[in-house]
């Protein structure tokens, strides 16, 4: 591509001098396989204009594998560098420009570079799509042989034990599938915090090197997950899928009376006593007003 002219600022709406309009264009890469790469996306890589790839060689090394050859300019869209980009990748778009991202595998903007460049493009009118394909996230969940109707996504583990448990400690009631991302060199750690916080028999799965030639998915509660982690070394690209936790029977009123008249025989009314103790174990407070004034 030739460096932009002066007449390379174009429309507002993102068509440029030429009439030709322009679009960010969010794809997804491949996970390991080459081959699993969509049709379209090899159309866009021998097609965009410009190309705003987390890592230029590894983008390179995909389309050689690929057997397309890359016409457009390519440029690094990386973490430390992404918001610097948007002004001159926005440009781009309104001068009439196919502006194509990817990242080293999977989807952009899923726990790497690319919804601040959507965020931004959007306010600004311009039009955006995306080419679908590869997910860590969705091929671990499925794999995971976990109850998947309903999921959420939590990035990466946080690196330190105190942020760990923090992180872990509201998952104690998800009843969702939780997929996240951990380092190899951690796994062993994270795994041991989460049997701590979560317990040793939550289920879960651990998927390595998804799609790749040695991947690996094991299955099983937490406790034997982190043992066979910690048996080591663990490597590769690690998805973890937690299963959701199983639906807690609420207590029964008659079990919760007791709790009330200690509080009133410590000194508290028993309207007050009645509406902590109903409120932290999600029963009616007029069926514990109830029942402790038949039991007194």
């Amino acid at each position: 591509m030739p460096p932009e002219s002066a007449d390379s600022a174009g429309s507002p709406n993102g068509a440029g001098v030429d009439g030709r309009p322009g679009r960010l264009v969010l794809a997804a890469t491949p996970l390991g396989q080459a081959r699993d790469a969509s049709a379209r996306l090899l159309d866009a890589l021998a097609t965009a204009d410009v190309i705003a790839a987390e890592d230029t060689r590894r983008m390179r090394s995909l389309a050689a594998a690929l057997g397309v050859a890359v016409t457009g300019r390519v440029v690094s869209h990386y973490d430390a560098v992404e918001t610097a980009r948007l002004p001159g990748l926005l440009d781009d778009i309104r001068a009439g420009r196919t502006v194509l991202v990817v990242t080293d595998a999977g989807m952009p903007a899923v726990s790497d570079p690319g919804y601040r460049i959507v965020a931004a493009a959007a306010a600004a009118g311009l039009p955006v799509t995306c080419l679908p394909g590869p997910s860590a996230v969705t091929t671990a969940l499925v794999l995971s042989g976990l109850p998947s109707e309903r999921f959420c996504f939590e990035g990466f583990a946080p690196r330190r034990d105190g942020d760990r448990r923090r992180w872990l400690e509201p998952l104690r009631t998800e009843a969702r599938a939780v997929v996240f991302f951990e380092s190899p060199h951690r796994l062993a750690a994270t795994l041991a915090t989460a049997v701590d916080v979560l317990g040793a028999d939550r289920p879960a799965a651990v998927c390595r090197e998804l799609t790749k030639t040695h991947e690996e998915v094991l299955r099983g509660p937490l406790a034997e997950l982190a043992a066979w982690a910690e048996e080591g070394p663990v490597r590769g690209e690690i998805t973890v899928v937690l299963g959701g936790a199983a639906p807690s029977a609420a207590p029964s009123v008659e079990s919760l009376v007791a709790a009330v008249h200690e509080r009133v025989a410590d000194g508290e009314r028993l309207k007050d006593a009645v509406s902590t103790v109903a409120a932290a174990a999600g029963v009616p407070k007029r069926d514990l007003y109830n029942a402790a004034l038949a039991r007194p």
